[in-house]
C-alpha cells in the first residue's frame, strides 16, 4: 500500500496541520474494486475510507437480494464518521459503485485521535450531519419522485463527485441505486438519449448537456447541494 494523497480527499484536505500529522503514519493508499462490500450492517466497523477516485454507496438490502441507494460517499467525505463518533459497529451496508482509490486507517486510531483533539470531532461531526441530511433527502425523493427525476439527480450527484462526465455504470446499477425497476431507467435513458442529453452505450454513460440535465432532476439535487454549502463541505477536495 502507499502513503496516502491528503490533496485527493476532501474531508483529509480540511483537516489541520496537527490533526493530519497525527493520522499520517496510520494513512495507507488502497484499490477498491467496484461491489467491494466495505462494511456491513451489524458488523464491526475496522476501517474508515477517505475516498480519492471511488465512489461508495449506503445501500438497504432486502431477502430478495435487491439493493436500494440511501447515500453516496465520495472525494468528498469519509466512510465510517458514525463508528468513529458513536460505536464501531455499522449500521448500514456499504458497497463501491465506482472503482477507484482512496485512503485508509484502522478506526481505533482514527477513534484515538478524536479524542483528543477537539477540532477533529467537529469537523467529523459536520460530515455525519451532512450525510444525515443526504441520506433523509433520498429517501423522500426515492419515495415521492418520479424515475427521470430521481435518475437525473443521481447522474448530478455522481458527476458532481468525480469531477467527470463520463461515468462506467450499467442500467442495471443505476436503477438499483434509484430503487426501481430496470425497464423504467431503461425507458428513460432512451429518451435522455434522444434529447442529446446523454449518450448511452454498453456500460458507459457520458453527460452531454449537464444544465438539461439538471431541468430534469428534481429539487433534491439542488437542496442538497445547497445544504452541503450550508455545512461548508464541497463536493470535490
Amino acid at each position: 500500500m502507499k502513503p496516502a494523497d491528503r490533496e485527493q480527499n476532501g474531508f483529509l484536505k480540511s483537516l489541520s496541520e496537527r490533526d493530519f500529522e497525527v493520522l499520517k503514519p496510520y494513512l495507507k493508499t488502497v484499490d477498491l474494486p467496484r461491489d467491494m462490500k466495505l462494511v456491513e450492517l451489524g458488523h464491526p466497523i475496522a476501517n474508515v475510507y477517505f475516498p480519492h477516485t471511488a465512489v461508495i454507496a449506503l445501500v438497504v438490502e432486502f431477502q430478495t437480494g435487491e439493493r436500494v441507494e440511501v447515500a453516496l460517499i465520495g472525494p468528498d467525505s469519509l466512510l465510517g464518521v458514525f463508528g468513529v463518533l458513536s460505536e464501531p459497529v455499522a449500521l448500514i451496508t456499504a458497497i463501491v459503485v465506482l472503482p477507484g482509490t482512496a485512503s485508509v486507517i484502522e478506526i481505533e486510531r482514527l477513534r484515538a485521535a478524536a479524542k483528543h483533539s477537539k477540532s477533529l470531532r467537529q469537523i467529523m461531526a459536520r460530515h455525519s450531519r451532512a450525510l444525515y441530511v443526504q441520506a433523509q433527502q433520498t429517501a423522500a425523493c426515492n419515495a415521492l419522485h418520479c424515475v427521470n427525476a430521481r435518475l437525473a439527480r443521481w447522474l448530478l450527484r455522481m458527476r458532481d463527485l468525480i469531477g467527470s462526465d463520463r461515468l462506467d455504470l450499467t442500467q442495471e446499477y443505476m436503477a438499483a441505486m434509484i430503487g426501481s425497476r430496470r425497464n423504467a431507467v431503461s425507458l428513460v435513458a432512451h429518451t435522455l438519449q434522444q434529447s442529446k442529453v446523454i449518450r448511452y452505450s454498453r456500460g458507459h454513460i457520458e453527460i452531454a448537456d449537464p444544465e438539461a440535465l439538471k431541468k430534469s432532476a428534481c429539487e433534491c439535487y439542488g437542496e442538497l447541494r445547497a445544504q452541503f454549502q450550508r455545512l461548508k463541505l464541497s463536493d470535490r477536495p
